[in-house]
């Protein structure tokens, strides 16, 4: 007897052994496995520097992540430090970083048992036919005279019912299904981390760009002033030369117009300063005027450093948050396919209860109202394949849509790179012509001056070149601020500027 006792306790209960198989075949999953995004660019991907390189001051060294302290401008790093932490375009991506979080440990839960405690009280009544016949089951003399061992079983018009226990489920994973659908939350989650740090690298650009075109807005507007102060000078003298009889009217209202003309450019430039000042206090997350104690004082321009370091197109491919979100949901599309065939084959659920139940609580948790149920579900929707066929035809379709868009983003972060490098490249020699200009100009004004003290010239001429002089210095300010734009744009098609996402969601 004791060994049979042993024997039996050992035996494990029937739905423990078909789940112990049905675990077993848990590791099987249907579906294309991911074989990576396609080869998009092979030629780029081996090079050691870029096409339009040569035309550009760049090495193939690593670049630098904030680029934007490479401009040695203070100010300009603490507008972007502002930015990045206080934009609400960034607390929005974050937003859906977390977002992206929860459902991946959402989709992770599903393969742990669900379930829990619960509760029940009933209050039944029993149907008046029932009470009948058990009450008219003894039949005979006994029942007739209201006693006997054979009268009738009296039963309640009403019972209360009781049960406390435990319930669980648990979806056996068989075919993969589950496990893909996590693949893809987590993906999904990946794209959406690469999502935030691509928002950072375009806030980081928008910033630079419009504090380059308020310094530069600043600096014209400059120029337009003291080129208005030598026009007036201008105007003044050849009036005093008309009352001479050496200058006509019509000398004088050519230096009227002329002056006309550009106090008309001075007065657009004084708005589009405060423009930029508010544009950049959005940008920051702040209401307009917030930086104008900052931002109000002219400074000098920020321009590039003397040599760019840009890496290789590998590099750039690896980098950029777009390729890498483009990437992710390439993988996501491909899980989606696999969860969706793994709705053609059955699934197994195991449920579970363990608890007391009675008609009274002062019994309720006798050994003998102990309930225990293990029970195996298997479900097979073999009846919905068309429908489940056609999900799958959309999967496949926004797989391909996915790899699509994977192929395009490779394609235009190559184009932005390589364009930002020709462009950049370019400017330097517009500026170092313009550079050479102003400085001829300069020295021609140079020249006037001194011979205007010598008594050789007059002093409009001495007037009109120094006008020259401040309109070439315009046009040499103008070209560094499309310069050092271009640059900034350089460095955002590297894709730098992002910083890695904190694991707990935080900034």
């Amino acid at each position: 007897m004791t060994r049979h006792a042993s024997r039996h306790a050992t035996l494990p209960p029937p739905a423990l052994t078909l789940a112990l198989p049905l675990a077993l075949l848990g590791g099987c999953m249907v579906g294309p496995n991911y074989a990576g995004p396609p080869d998009v660019a092979p030629t780029a991907g081996n090079a050691a520097a870029f096409r339009r390189a040569r035309v550009a001051p760049v090495t193939a060294a690593p670049p630098l992540a904030r680029w934007w302290t490479a401009m040695g401008d203070e100010t300009l790093n603490r507008v972007v430090d502002d930015a990045l932490a206080n934009s609400p375009t960034l607390e929005r991506a974050l937003g859906v970083v977390r977002e992206a979080r929860a459902r991946a440990r959402e989709s992770s839960a599903a393969l742990l048992p669900q379930g829990g405690a619960n509760a029940v009280y009933a209050r039944v009544g029993v149907p008046g036919a029932l009470n009948e016949a058990l009450g008219n089951s003894g039949g005979g003399a006994g029942g007739a005279g209201g006693g006997g061992a054979g009268g009738g079983v009296e039963v309640p018009d009403t019972l209360n019912l009781y049960n406390v226990g435990l319930l669980a489920t648990w979806e056996i994973d068989l075919f993969g299904g589950t496990r893909r659908r996590i693949a893809a939350a987590r993906a999904n989650l990946r794209a959406s981390e690469a999502d935030l740090q691509d928002a950072q690298v375009t806030l980081t650009r928008e910033v630079a760009t419009a504090y380059v075109n308020l310094r530069d807005t600043q600096a014209r507007l400059d120029l337009a002033r003291r080129n208005t102060a030598v026009q007036q000078r201008l105007v003044q003298l050849t009036e005093v030369r008309r009352r001479g009889g050496t200058a006509t009217d019509l000398d004088v209202e050519r230096a009227v117009s002329q002056l006309k003309q550009t106090q008309a450019t001075a007065v657009p430039l004084a708005g589009q300063v405060e423009i930029y000042t508010d544009q950049l206090s959005q940008l920051a997350g702040h209401e307009p005027g917030t930086l104008d104690a900052l931002l109000t004082a002219p400074r000098p321009l920020p321009l590039p450093p003397a040599e760019t370091a840009v890496g290789n197109p590998a590099d750039l491919l690896r980098r950029r948050p777009d390729v890498r979100a483009a990437e992710r949901r390439l993988l996501a599309a491909n899980e989606d396919i696999g969860a969706g065939i793994a709705q053609y084959f059955p699934t197994v659920n195991l449920y579970g209860t363990l608890g007391y139940g009675g008609t009274s609580l002062s019994n309720l948790f006798d050994g003998d109202n102990l309930l225990k149920l293990a029970a195996p579900v298997l479900s097979w929707n073999f009846l919905s394949f068309p429908l489940l066929q056609a999900q799958v035809g959309q999967a496949r379709g926004r797989f391909d849509q996915a790899r699509a868009d994977y192929r395009a983003v490779v394609l235009q972060a190559l184009l932005d790179a390589e364009n930002a490098l020709s462009r950049f490249g370019h400017d330097r020699d517009t500026v170092a012509s313009l550079a050479d200009a102003s400085a001829s100009a300069a020295r021609t004004a140079a020249k006037t001056d001194l011979r205007y003290r010598g008594g050789t010239v007059t002093l409009i001429d001495a007037l009109d070149a120094e006008r020259q002089r401040l309109q070439a210095e315009s046009s040499l300010a103008q070209a560094r601020a499309m310069l050092t734009t271009d640059w900034i744009g350089l460095q955002t098609s590297l894709g730098l500027g992002w910083d890695p996402v904190v694991p707990s969601g935080k900034r």
